[in-house]
């Protein structure tokens, strides 16, 4: 890996973009990350991941200088296909992702970002979609999760004025979950992190496939889907435990089966 790096603790894992000056989303750190994944899938002693930036930024964006080298709208339309693919994949992960913002997620960054399951960021973070500025439109998908996290007009709203939100502001819009200030952040967000890697991996796993249900707004199917996963988790060896644990009065000791 030449841009990223890896390494875990208590069930969690913590990759790090390290890609100076800004931790440009180009092509090869997007090729490691799916890779990074992959590894992370199978490895059954991570539950929770966290992901963040190295320096100052978080990611400002996709690599520019990479878009000189597009010789069509087809082979475009191909490098943003791919990275919506990888994107998609960090969606339905089956292990939390928590993304650790702090400087600049904009661009292709803040969508990265809105791919993981949650948000903390910097009081100071700059969070936005600039493409318009450009005279271009977002390709990682960001037009289509940004109103999922604050509605379609205040979606429109960053779009068109291409103006970044700050932390504070993202967390009032529903598009971060917590603000720190930046000295904070990384602490915060390991002991986030530390804390979910304690839990059941089949709890977990089913509560992310639930969650993604339930973005397509199909209720009764979730809520059928909900009940058999249900059943499923409480027939693990970890769902008994976690009830004796609970009768009990102690934590319980998960073990991933």
């Amino acid at each position: 890996m030449e841009f990223l790096s890896v390494s875990k603790e208590n069930n969690a894992a913590f990759i790090k973009i390290d890609r100076p000056p800004a931790n440009a989303l180009s092509t090869e750190v997007i090729r490691e990350l799916d890779q990074q994944l992959e590894e992370l899938e199978n490895d059954k002693n991570v539950r929770a991941i966290l992901l963040f930036g190295e320096g100052r930024f978080f990611s400002a964006g996709a690599d520019i200088k990479e878009f000189t080298k597009v010789q069509s709208g087809e082979e475009f339309s191909e490098l943003a296909s791919n990275g919506q693919r990888i994107f998609e994949r960090i969606e339905g992960f089956p292990k939390p992702i928590v993304a650790a913002i702090h400087g600049a997620a904009l661009g292709g960054g803040l969508e990265l970002a809105m791919a993981c399951h949650i948000r903390l960021v910097s009081d100071n973070a700059k969070l936005g979609l600039p493409e318009l500025q450009l005279g271009l439109i977002p390709g990682f998908a960001g037009s289509q999760r940004l109103p999922r996290y604050v509605g379609t007009a205040k979606a429109a709203e960053m779009l068109f004025t291409s103006k970044p939100l700050t932390g504070k502001q993202a967390v009032q819009w529903g598009l971060a979950n917590e603000s720190y200030p930046e000295e904070d952040l990384l602490k915060e967000a390991n002991r986030m992190v530390l804390s979910i890697a304690k839990k059941s991996p089949a709890s977990l796993k089913a509560t992310i496939e639930l969650l993604q249900f339930g973005k397509d707004g199909r209720f009764y199917e979730g809520v059928n889907l909900e009940a058999e996963k249900f059943g499923e988790v409480f027939a693990t060896k970890d769902g008994q435990e976690g009830i004796r644990a609970f009768i009990e009065k102690r934590e319980p000791n998960f073990m991933g089966e």
